[in-house]
């Protein structure tokens, strides 16, 4: 029997496109004779869309964006779950490919709870987790991770004293400062500051994009990132670095300009190899990961590692640096998809064993 898989995609959320990308390469790479493949458009407006049993993979991302007003979900946002004739779809998995607010957070994940439906990926809480920058710290500090020197401020507190905001950074900090929405990946609304000017500029910028913003400590290091996957026990690829042309790794260097060299597998001791892998599997656990993470490290030339950040979707073409990581530990493309397709399954059929009334 086929496993029948709906592919999520798309979203409201800044990183739109970068999901769509994400959604044609696994469309690509799955295997149409082991899988029935549904495709579930959401629009940038955040309407729910569903197509039709896809017979081969798809040429365009155009193809992806489909839909007229009779095939929108307006009205109870489980239709994609019923066919033309009133039948129930019954989906062995659905497969979230969103990127960002409204799909890695934690709200998709509830929803598909709430339904009783395997998905791929985090859970609920290590999405939301995973998104929120500052509470993602808060679990590395309690899990005893070493980071870099940062603070924090919501919108309503610049509204009522910048002047403080700016006190409370230059006291905790040095300069440079990296300036980040707290929920939002893809390096999105990330900008350098470098003195005063610069970080009120920068905040202005982040501040379009969340109401919660993250100040960090600058520093001179190698971008390193690990690949993690798996549930209860999970596995480590090979790490990679990241060497940017621009002054850091932002949003077109990774998905417009081809600017960036990829370094895989980066060029570390073993001793600071094993060092990672061990810190890559603390973080997982220490969000409650299960299926894939990305785990962000900075290395500096003494070799001393600070944990950056998880993310719990991490960019997935085959050229994004979480495919490439596995590829180079001997796990394909297709392969990957398979595995997290039967991780999320195995996840699934144990929750099911758990016990929602008393005996």
């Amino acid at each position: 029997m086929k496993k029948r898989i709906g592919l999520l995609y798309g979203g409201k959320s800044a990183e739109h496109e970068v999901s769509l990308s994400t959604a044609r390469a696994v469309i690509g790479a799955l295997n149409f004779e082991v899988y029935e493949v549904y495709p579930i458009f959401i629009t940038p407006e955040g309407e729910w869309r569903r197509g039709e049993r896809l017979a081969k993979p798809v040429s365009t991302i155009e193809e992806l964006q489909f839909g007229d007003p009779t095939t929108i979900l307006e009205n109870n946002i489980t239709d994609f779950l019923i066919d033309k004739q009133g039948n129930a779809i019954q989906f062995d998995v659905i497969f979230p490919l969103l990127h960002g607010t409204n799909g890695e957070d934690g709200t998709v994940q509830g929803l598909l709870e709430v339904l009783n439906l395997p998905y791929v990926g985090n859970g609920v809480l290590a999405s939301s987790a995973g998104m929120d920058k500052v509470v993602m710290k808060q679990l590395f500090e309690i899990a005893g991770l070493p980071q870099v020197p940062y603070t924090y401020f919501i919108r309503s507190e610049w509204k009522s004293d910048q002047q403080a905001v700016i006190e409370r950074c230059e006291e905790a900090l040095n300069w440079p400062m990296f300036v980040k929405p707290a929920n939002l990946g893809s390096s999105v609304g990330i900008s350098k500051a470098t003195n005063r000017d610069e970080l009120v500029e920068a905040i202005k910028v982040a501040l379009q994009y969340d109401r919660k913003i993250v100040i960090e400590q600058g520093i001179v290091a190698h971008e390193i990132e690990l690949a993690v996957l798996g549930n209860d026990n999970p596995e480590i690829s090979v790490p990679g670095e990241i060497k940017p042309v621009t002054e850091f790794y932002d949003y077109d260097s990774k998905y417009k300009d081809g600017s960036t060299a990829l370094i895989i597998p980066a060029e570390l001791p073993v001793a600071t190899v094993s060092s990672l892998k061990e810190l890559a599997k603390r973080a997982f656990k220490a969000i409650d990961g299960s299926g894939l993470v990305r785990a962000d490290f900075f290395v500096t030339d003494d070799h001393q590692i600070y944990i950056n950040e998880v993310n719990t979707m991490p960019g997935f073409t085959p050229v994004s640096m979480y495919p490439l990581l596995w590829q180079h530990t001997n796990v394909s493309y297709s392969a990957l998809i398979d595995r997290l397709i039967t991780l999320a399954i195995e996840r699934y059929e144990e929750k099911q064993q758990l016990h929602y009334k008393k005996d």
